[in-house]
């Protein structure tokens, strides 16, 4: 009887190649800083500030609504206190849309071109191709937060003054420690929004159409903050990160309280942990055809 032996044939591989030089940060940062969306979403984010004070300026200063003093009514009273506005009425719903935007079209987009194929026979390993994309849509969902309230800090200051953040419920905080309290509250945005990142990423490794994930994740979102408004939950809803969306106002007060941005935060990393770690799995098992 012959004996039937398998020879394995070794993979060559091109002199030089390195996996994890494939795709490089820079490359893929400078691919979505040039497409038209980053641009948009750019724009829209720095004109906000200048819509606020044009309102301010049509219908005079925020005032008391039933003896009851906000933020909202205090928007005026420094450029600090402006900036703190501008986080406050975009961190449940604009801010989201550049997050599901730059980690929800970034995987999906590739396949609508047709392009994500190439790129893995680059070839660009799935695990390099979704490090890179996941890094620089992140990057580009903190720049957009910070870029708000910074242009905000700016036009609120040439429009109001420079001077302390003034407390709603009394007292202030002297400007030195209002940009800090604004600096924690920018990165707790960015933490909270990490569920929503999560979600779009997951849901571009899922489908080639870029306005599904991205309309998905925002979708989801906002079902999430509809069943936050649902009191019969009762503490079920302490596991929804919507739930602590708004824990960041904590900060900006005489004695700040970190317990509701503790609790926010842990929520939040291990919801968008799982999201990541189930786009990584399926994307390395997706037979990317597209």
């Amino acid at each position: 009887m012959s004996t039937l032996t398998e020879h394995t044939e070794p993979v060559e591989v091109a002199s030089g190649y390195r996996a994890g030089r494939t795709l490089p940060l820079r490359v893929e940062l400078v691919r979505q800083l040039k497409r038209r969306r980053t641009l948009i979403m750019g724009g829209i984010l720095a004109v906000l500030p200048f819509v606020l004070v044009i309102a301010f300026a049509i219908g005079g200063d925020p005032g008391s609504r039933n003896g009851q003093v906000t933020l909202m009514d205090t928007a005026t009273a420094s450029g600090a206190n402006f900036a703190a506005v501008n986080l406050f009425v975009s961190a449940g719903f604009l801010l989201v849309i550049p997050v599901a935007l730059f980690c929800g079209d970034t995987v999906a987009s590739e396949a609508s071109w047709s392009s994500l194929r190439y790129l893995l026979a680059a070839p660009v390993p799935r695990g390099r191709l979704l490090w890179s994309k996941l890094v620089v849509g992140l990057g580009l969902s903190l720049a957009a937060m910070v870029l708000l309230p910074v242009v905000a800090l700016a036009v609120g200051t040439a429009a109001y003054g420079w001077g302390p953040l003034e407390i709603p419920i009394g007292g202030a905080l002297d400007s030195g420690t209002a940009a800090q309290r604004l600096v924690v509250v920018v990165a707790y945005v960015f933490v909270s929004q990490l569920v929503t990142a999560g979600l779009a990423f997951w849901l571009s490794t899922k489908t080639d159409a870029p306005l599904g994930a991205v309309g998905g994740a925002v979708g989801l979102t906002i079902v999430g903050n509809v069943l936050d408004a649902v009191t019969a939950l009762g503490h079920w809803r302490d596991f929804l990160p919507a739930h602590w969306q708004f824990a960041w106002a904590d900060a900006v007060q005489p004695h700040p309280e970190w317990s509701g941005m503790i609790q926010g935060t842990a929520i939040s990393i291990t919801y968008a942990l799982v999201l990541f770690a189930l786009a990584f799995r399926g994307f390395a098992r997706k037979d990317v055809v597209s």
